[in-house]
């Protein structure tokens, strides 16, 4: 495995209760990095010696606008590209944002603003525009994370695009809120995983409790407990007992290995993986958690 990209969830919490958050993100979460375990995670993606690009995302990271502005001045500081993902609740002038900004200017190397119906009502947001404005001001790049309305049959994106403009995926808080409200597909068919390359992923996930995630809820190991480098040189995709049906055969192999009981039909792969997973937690914690990723600990 080669990773290139780290994503820092700087924390669980956020201003919105999106219905289709993968991180059930909600003012009532819990869970945030401290300033020292921020900096102990970028050490550890400056040694790995691989990692070009760190995101902070969340939740919504500027809640924590302190740690996230020490954060990425000192990925910045230690060779990182930094970028930022946020839904631009802190924007409310153009004035006001360039405010928030200046402070990451010169660092900051990607700022994107999530915007569409299900966050604000409308498809570009008056906050969203606003960042777009201030970041031109300061030679920020920037650009926009806009998903559809649940509306006709889901397709995937295919595998390792940035979404700018896509369909949901029903994964997270979406899986309960808005799965049912798109055609089903009959869950056999769901025979690979559309989104991750989990046998060699160029990018992973870490939470504020050190967990590492392949994709959202599925872990690889914790950097708190074990360096960065050992868990990415230790990693046998075919081994690990999720990804290895994944593998095999999409969510719909997962099924049949561990015998899920489930529906006849699912919105989309990531509903179909994500119920079998949500199922096989008990059987399966160190791979499948932490408890705020299955909505155990969301409001």
């Amino acid at each position: 495995m080669t990773l290139s990209g780290l994503h820092i969830l700087l924390t669980y919490r956020c201003t919105s209760r999106c219905d289709h958050c993968f991180v059930w993100g909600s003012p009532d979460q819990q869970g945030v990095f401290t300033r020292a375990a921020v900096h102990q995670v970028l050490d550890q993606a400056r040694d790995l010696g691989t990692i070009e690009w760190v995101f902070f995302e969340g939740g919504e990271p500027f809640v924590y606008y302190p740690i996230l502005v020490d954060g990425v001045q000192a990925a910045s500081a230690r060779g990182l590209h930094a970028g930022v993902v946020t839904n631009g609740y802190w924007a409310t002038t153009t004035d006001d944002a360039r405010a928030w900004l200046e402070p990451l200017a010169g660092r900051l190397e990607s700022l994107s603003a999530s915007t569409d119906e299900l966050h604000y009502g409308e498809r570009v947001s008056s906050e969203s525009q606003r960042i777009l404005e201030a970041c031109r001001a300061l030679g920020i790049p920037a650009d926009l994370i806009v998903c559809d309305l649940p509306v006709g049959s889901a397709q995937a994106p295919r595998r390792g695009e940035v979404v700018e403009g896509g369909p949901i995926m029903y994964r997270g808080r979406a899986a309960d809120t808005l799965a049912g409200k798109v055609p089903a597909q009959p869950w056999a068919a769901f025979d690979e995983c559309p989104h991750e390359e989990l046998d060699d992923p160029g990018r992973v996930h870490v939470d504020p409790m050190g967990n590492l995630h392949l994709c959202q809820g599925l872990l690889l190991g914790n950097l708190f407990e074990r360096p960065l480098r050992e868990i990415i040189r230790s990693y046998r995709p075919q081994e690990h007992p999720i990804v290895g049906p994944l593998l095999r055969g999409g969510p719909a192999e997962l099924v049949r290995r561990y015998d899920v009981p489930h529906a006849d039909g699912y919105a989309d792969a990531c509903h179909l993986c994500f119920s079998a997973r949500r199922t096989l937690r008990g059987r399966f914690p160190a791979e499948l958690g932490p408890d705020p990723m299955y909505g155990e600990a969301a409001a």
